[in-house]
């Protein structure tokens, strides 16, 4: 590659957005506004920002919420000072942080959020969680997360909810990653991470209060071409525990369907951890999760039925290429010797790529019933969706058929 085309990579903006920045609404009976300060860091005696935007040459800016509270009818927006991504603390940056950087680490905290009874581990690369698995211990954590799709996460942002010890530390350093974020780092882990010359290190306290900022609400901005904007309540899951969900059940043509069998607690967990990693990944979208961890994670496409069918595809792809790494210490793509393919090939497809038993997730209703057939041909033993389609009696009938249980969130998940 050419030297100047490298350097494009290398580039840090500088940026001409103010200090300050303010945001009023405006009604009738007054005005509610919005400050922002910006936001930058103290790297070898300089003062910056962020790097760039989401590409070299867009210039780009952090900006916190200081002071201010939107009320608008019986919603009101997160208070000032509860930050998070917003102000980070950088405890080693090598090249400082991008807006990438910062987004996928705030949508990796977006899913942290919900968990934060048991150790987590959120790993997100494009903005889109590439795994995410719960355990007993930080390391089996992220040894879940990162097997779950370890291509995915080769340079992605790493999510913990724990204090880094020194074995989680050791694993994280085995890979390549650009940013591991964590509420505080044990003693000796900055000596490993500091032989990762480039690896973002950003300890945010608040992690550890991320609990209470379920259910809280903000203001989005979303920005049209002709500089127009669209604002909306950020988005927050109704459905998160198994109370708040309703076995499938539907009317057609006078006619009731409803579900014939009830999840078992292993389900509802997995169900609920699905659906609510599912409100962090970008619509079209449809995951699959086993024992509290992605299987495989179907996003942004155009119909739900290649979304199911993607989302598979990878589960075998993934697991292909864990089995490979584990036994043989290389990529499944680099293995040469076909003997040794085949079987790994043989053994992921009679585990069908590890989706027998899994909880199939869809961010919105499956408008027929090949959606679902999909998982169901897969080994799915439960589905959650938010329900509400004509035609939900055919998915009814096909989980039925399957011995598949199925339940309704009442809520989509769109996340655009």
């Amino acid at each position: 590659m050419p030297e100047d085309l490298k350097k494009m990579y290398k580039t840090i903006m500088g940026d001409h957005f103010p200090e300050r920045m303010e945001i009023s609404f405006i009604e009738k009976k007054g005005r509610q506004t919005l400050f922002y300060e910006k936001v930058g860091w103290t790297i070898d005696g300089e003062r910056k920002g962020l790097r760039y935007g989401e590409n070299p040459g867009q210039e780009a800016a952090l900006y916190k919420l200081i002071n201010g509270n939107l009320v608008l009818g019986e919603t009101e927006t997160i208070r000032p000072g509860n930050y998070l991504a917003s102000d980070v603390e950088l405890l080693q940056s090598g090249k400082h942080p991008g807006k990438t950087n910062l987004t996928d680490a705030d949508n990796a905290l977006n899913i942290l959020r919900y968990f934060m009874d048991k150790p987590t581990v959120v790993i997100v690369k494009h903005n889109n969680p590439c795994g995410v698995a719960r355990a007993d211990s930080l390391e089996d954590a992220y040894i879940k997360a990162n097997l779950a799709d370890r291509v995915a996460a080769f340079g992605g942002c790493i999510a913990l909810n724990r204090a880094v010890d020194r074995k989680t530390a050791e694993a994280v350093s085995n890979q390549y990653a650009e940013v591991v974020v964590a509420p505080d780092f044990e003693e000796g882990v900055m000596d490993i991470f500091s032989k990762k010359k480039n690896l973002r290190v950003i300890r945010i306290g608040n992690i550890f209060r991320l609990g209470s900022f379920v259910g809280i609400r903000f203001v989005e901005f979303k920005n049209l071409i002709d500089g127009g904007i669209i604002a909306q309540w950020s988005y927050v899951p109704k459905a998160r525990n198994r109370s708040d969900l309703i076995l499938a059940v539907c009317e057609y043509r006078g006619k009731t369907y409803r579900i014939d069998r009830e999840p078992t607690p292993r389900e509802y967990d997995d169900m609920i951890f699905g659906w609510l990693v599912e409100s962090g990944v970008t619509s079209n979208s449809v995951i699959y999760v086993k024992d509290e961890a992605t299987v495989g994670i179907g996003t942004g496409e155009q119909d739900r039925v290649g979304v199911a069918e993607i989302a598979r595809d990878k589960a075998y792809r993934k697991l292909a290429d864990r089995y490979a790494f584990e036994a043989f210490g290389i990529p499944y793509n680099d293995l040469k010797d076909h003997g040794k393919k085949k079987e790994i090939d043989g053994r992921v497809a009679a585990e069908k790529g590890g989706l027998i038993g899994a909880a199939m997730v869809s961010d919105a209703f499956f408008p027929f019933r090949d959606g679902v057939d999909v998982g169901i041909r897969e080994g799915v033993s439960c589905v959650i969706q938010p329900g509400g389609s004509e035609n939900d009696y055919q998915s009814i009938e096909a989980c039925n058929e399957a011995g598949v249980t199925m339940v309704y969130t009442g809520q989509r998940s769109f996340k655009h």
